[in-house]
């Protein structure tokens, strides 16, 4: 039987369209991806999308939403697996993605907020969380060893972030965290990672700095360009 031919509908800076698009690589599954302009959707995307957000993945004629849903299908339908295949530790793994998705709430703070209260705030809120990784982490490389998992498709986009907010400056997030800073060297220079955004990225992502006038573009001010 002929898999179905998949869709990746995304948004160049989204870090959850990340995740689907580092997965399918990993996977080697073929697919084609479309992006959209989340501030002018398309109507045929908002027919699609019952929340209006990215990542879609179209699968033949059907359409999946929400990354976590996604992610999850892939591995079920398309070896190699990256989740465990211990129950518990399967759930154990699913509750550290969720903290991923908890931090990247965090980062939209630290992007957009102009109250630099809040921003110091989200900042130490990173810290706070990553430390608890760190006291999870082993020896690595990975998340859980020597084997890549869909928890580190998870955090790898959020250690992106990290790549430009490093040279505007430095918001403690990674102090002390020696395993979280080794864990991210390694995922960034995963292909599966590296392929998962445009090569302009960083520009594309200080330009929505930029646009949203916070406390992080009040900080690029003082920055080469």
């Amino acid at each position: 039987m002929t898999a179905a031919p998949l869709t990746l509908v995304s948004f160049d800076l989204c870090p959850y369209v990340q995740r689907a698009a580092i997965v399918l690589a990993e996977k080697g599954v073929p697919f084609a991806r479309k992006t959209i302009d989340l501030a002018n959707k398309p109507d045929w995307f908002k027919a699609l999308s019952p929340l209006g957000k990215v990542p879609l993945l179209q699968v033949g004629e059907a359409v999946l939403f929400e990354s976590a849903a996604i992610v999850e299908y892939l591995d079920e339908t398309h070896g190699p697996r990256l989740h465990p295949t211990d129950p518990l530790t399967r759930a154990q793994h699913r509750g550290w993605m969720e903290l991923g998705s908890s931090i990247l709430a965090d980062i939209w703070g630290l992007e957009t907020t102009a109250d630099a209260a809040v921003f110091d705030t989200k900042a130490v809120a990173i810290h706070d969380k990553l430390a608890r990784v760190e006291d999870v982490l082993g020896d690595g490389p990975y998340f859980s060893g020597a084997e890549f998992s869909l928890v580190d498709a998870v955090f790898a986009p959020i250690f992106r972030y990290f790549d430009v907010f490093d040279k505007i400056g430095d918001f403690g997030v990674f102090t002390d965290l020696t395993k979280v800073q080794a864990w991210r060297g390694v995922l960034a220079a995963r292909p599966s990672v590296i392929g998962a955004v445009v090569p302009d990225y960083p520009e594309r992502l200080r330009a929505f700095l930029r646009k949203h006038k916070g406390q992080m573009a009040q900080r690029m001010v003082l920055q080469p360009t």
